[in-house]
């Protein structure tokens, strides 16, 4: 049965509609929610699910609540999150998230910039932050709080009120008034605001995006086409809820299909938990596939010599096999064979120490993934697909289908959706537009942006593409962000980029080079790696900047580079490079809450390194202002090095030694 179906074939209107076919379909006997408190998965059945809604939504009404009205959330990922987003919907009111790790002047931006009267925080540490900012938001009339611990003694006790004691108005109301839940519900328009989604903000100020219930189904619907989801599926929730891919999957698709979420004890155990869950269904940004990663290549040069062998041995078994794969052709038997030997040796164990043994379908989106990344997990067996969209298409414009897969694109069109480009070059290639029932309703609050972006029904996305002959679509960059040198050589500073990542060592990077006559880039190390790499090798050092500083760290990061720069064009390649003394962060609003790097405020923050790039400077004197986590903040004196990258034919003894150039020269 189609899932937005009920038994009268009467079509799904809405979320919370979805949510009550659910319960008609699986009631107690199927579990919906997962969540690990204490060291123990607490199990959430559909019934058990809506009367958490129902009770929230009601109780939600009893503060006064209206349609129209807006309510944000902030916090980890919870099923309590879930409950008040759909609660909120129930309500005829409008949810939105804000990022937990959000500072104090994006969520005051956040809050009053969608009018919201009432906010339901986690936990001690998120009341605070709305505490903080109550002069600044006198809109709001409660703060709704998930999780008591440290907050019994607070005097503001007209504005504070517990999730539970919500829920237990809304039980009350309930036996009043048994059917006012369902009447709330079937009342609900496929046309009514569903979420507000805010934009990363890449360019400024994050933007709230509009959408509906319609966009939101239709999207949801094409997408179960090309790449099925099914009730008895699992899910582990760990990207950050308020990102579209996450609301995507823990929420709009799960009741869709009908599948179960399970969300880890604490972030930091999500890696764990993934193990223990071995979900069916993986999604994790582009950041966190690179870090599983560097973390499997760390523990390999970190392993006895006979897992060095092994590894060493099947890793290129494994590339071949995925080569056959992204070819579209039938491995020989004897490939199947040696692949079938690597995957018991190695590969089978590997997945099942990520957590990834019984994964049917890993995903990636909202940025690029570097093709040696996707090419690694498909070398592990592990089914990767890219996807593309935007918060403004309600999620996904394009996906990788099972046995279609490049790792240089994003994938085809999904059903519903048309993805053209807009005035193309001569080689194709031109802004990427898009149209199709899940484009928004628009920008809240800003009519100008809305114009700029829905031109004649399309979407102009400001990412840069073409498509191949088999009708792949292939992104290249953002428009704004491709550069040419003044030689007139034109590059992509996002695929240098994740060339770069694609090292244990590497974190970040920022290529740089637009209108200069050389590329350069600003990289910033893996700590918890380079530190482990420096302690092996017996050099002293006490902070990041102590590492990053250090002419033997440099050697290692040239190495990296160079292996880089033998595949690419030799006008594209990395003439100079300087470690930066911090990691990009953003709370320092280098990079996004979804961590893309922010171009311009970081070309106006490091103008003295990057002009020290261009000029003929070996060490440059920094005084700056470091901000730690808890607030504090310290002056920062060092000297950064520039160094400079020898003619390649330099390096030839050295890597020949050191096995370098066979595997890397001409690639894997």
């Amino acid at each position: 049965m189609n899932p937005l179906q009920d038994h009268s074939n009467k079509t799904a209107t809405s979320l919370p509609d979805l949510l009550v076919r659910n319960v008609e379909r699986f009631g107690d006997r199927r579990v919906a929610l997962r969540e690990k408190e204490f060291g123990i998965w607490q199990s959430v059945t559909w019934q058990q699910y809506i009367e958490h809604v129902r009770d929230f939504s009601l109780g939600l009404l009893s503060l006064g609540l209206k349609g129209g009205d807006t309510v944000g959330i902030i916090g980890g990922n919870r099923p309590e999150w879930i409950y008040a987003e759909l609660a909120v919907q129930a309500a005829g009111a409008i949810p939105f998230g804000i990022f937990q790790d959000s500072i104090l002047s994006e969520v005051a931006y956040i809050i009053d910039h969608s009018g919201a009267s009432v906010i339901v925080a986690e936990d001690q540490e998120q009341v605070d932050k709305i505490l903080d900012l109550k002069d600044q938001l006198p809109r709001i009339k409660k703060i709704i709080y998930t999780d008591p611990k440290g907050l019994w003694d607070y005097e503001e006790k007209d504005l504070l009120i517990e999730f539970v004691e919500i829920e237990h108005r809304g039980r009350k109301l309930h036996q009043e008034d048994p059917e006012r839940f369902n009447k709330n519900v079937q009342a609900l328009k496929e046309d009514d605001l569903a979420v507000i989604c805010y934009t990363s903000g890449t360019t400024g100020h994050p933007k709230g995006t509009l959408l509906t219930h319609k966009n939101i189904l239709s999207m949801v619907a094409s997408l179960n086409v090309v790449d099925p989801k099914l009730p008895h599926d699992q899910f582990l929730s760990f990207i950050p809820l308020p990102w579209i891919v996450e609301q995507t999957m823990s929420v709009f698709s799960a009741l869709y299909a009908g599948y179960t979420v399970n969300f880890p004890e604490e972030s930091d155990t999500a890696m764990a938990d993934l193990h223990e869950i071995a979900p069916s269904l993986v999604v994790a940004s582009p950041r966190m596939w690179e870090g599983i990663s560097r973390e499997v290549m760390v523990k390999h040069l970190d392993a006895s010599f006979l897992k060095k062998f092994i590894y060493d041995l099947c890793l290129p078994i494994g590339y071949r096999w995925a080569d056959f794969k992204f070819e579209k052709k039938n491995p020989p038997l004897g490939w199947k064979l040696l692949y079938w030997l690597a995957y018991a040796a190695m590969f089978r164990a590997l997945r099942d120490r990520l957590g990834f043994s019984k994964v049917r379908s890993a995903m990636t989106g909202g940025a690029a993934l570097g093709p040696d990344v996707f090419r690694f997990f498909h070398a592990l067996g592990v089914n990767l697909k890219q996807i593309y969209g935007q918060t403004e298409v309600a999620g996904y414009s394009t996906i990788h289908k099972d046995g279609d897969i490049n790792f240089d694109s994003v994938g085809i069109p999904v059903p519903d959706a048309e993805v053209t480009i807009f005035e193309p070059d001569a080689e194709g290639v031109g802004q990427v537009i898009s149209r199709g029932p899940g484009l928004f309703q628009g920008y809240l609050k800003n009519e100008e942006e809305t114009k700029n972006t829905i031109i004649d029904g399309w979407l102009h996305s400001g990412d840069a593409g073409y498509f191949t002959e088999d009708g792949h679509l292939v992104i290249i960059d953002r428009v704004k962000d491709l550069m040419h040198l003044n030689s007139g050589a034109k590059f992509s500073p996002m695929f240098i980029e994740n060339k770069l990542k694609f090292c244990p060592y590497i974190v970040e990077a920022v290529v740089l080079g637009h209108e200069q006559d050389y590329v350069t880039a600003m990289i910033c190390i893996d700590y918890k790696h380079v530190g482990k790499w420096a302690e092996e090798s017996r050099i002293n050092y006490t902070t990041y900047s102590d590492l990053a500083g250090n002419s033997e760290v440099y050697n290692l990061i040239e190495r990296e580079v160079l292996r880089v720069n033998a595949t690419l064009p030799e006008k594209a390649r990395i003439a100079k490079f300087l470690l930066l003394y911090k990691e990009l962060d953003a709370d320092d609003e280098e990079l996004t809450r979804t961590k893309k790097i922010r171009r311009k405020f970081i070309n106006q923050k490091y103008t003295q390194e990057i002009a020290a790039l261009y000029h003929d400077i070996e060490e440059l004197p920094i005084e700056t202002i470091i901000r730690y986590q808890d607030g504090k903040t310290a002056t920062l004196r060092t000297n950064l090095i520039i160094r400079t990258m020898k003619p390649e034919d330099a390096y030839d003894n050295i890597l020949q030694k050191k096995g370098f150039w066979a595997r890397f020269k001409g690639g894997m």
